[in-house]
């Protein structure tokens, strides 16, 4: 639910006067920018996409299949991260920080309502139906 203009209005001045009051302590509560760290996870997929394609070629031309194995594995591992990344980067301006990784993010899939949302439009409904 977004906040309302006063209720913003509260939460710069309290933030300004957060910057004010102790900057170093702010800087340290702000977080980084959710965007920068999916990006830089997505990176790392493709790296590790690319390694394990060069093992796993590398490992079944030399027939040492343990380390085709662990190409493959790592092949794996690498498109699961990437795609996961790749989902969870918000759009501009949908989100101004993140706290910590591995949170849950609420709403469900971008551009459906999300379930609570479902769940409480759907209770409103039964609501007026009975109440007329």
């Amino acid at each position: 639910m977004p906040l309302s203009e006063n209720e913003q209005r509260m939460l710069e001045q309290m933030e300004r006067a957060l910057y004010e009051e102790d900057p170093k302590f702010a800087t340290q509560l702000k977080g980084s920018d959710a965007r920068a760290f999916y990006r830089k996870r997505l990176v790392g997929a493709v790296a590790a996409f690319s390694v394990g394609i060069v093992a796993l070629l590398g490992g079944a031309v030399s027939t040492i299949y343990p380390i085709a194995v662990v190409g493959f594995l790592l092949m794996l591992a690498g498109a699961w991260f990437g795609v996961s990344s790749w989902r969870r980067i918000p759009a501009p301006g949908e989100i101004g920080s993140f706290q910590a990784p591995g949170g849950k993010k609420s709403g469900g899939k971008k551009g459906s309502p999300g379930f609570m949302n479902r769940v409480e439009d759907r209770w409103k409904k039964r609501r007026d139906e009975m109440g007329r």
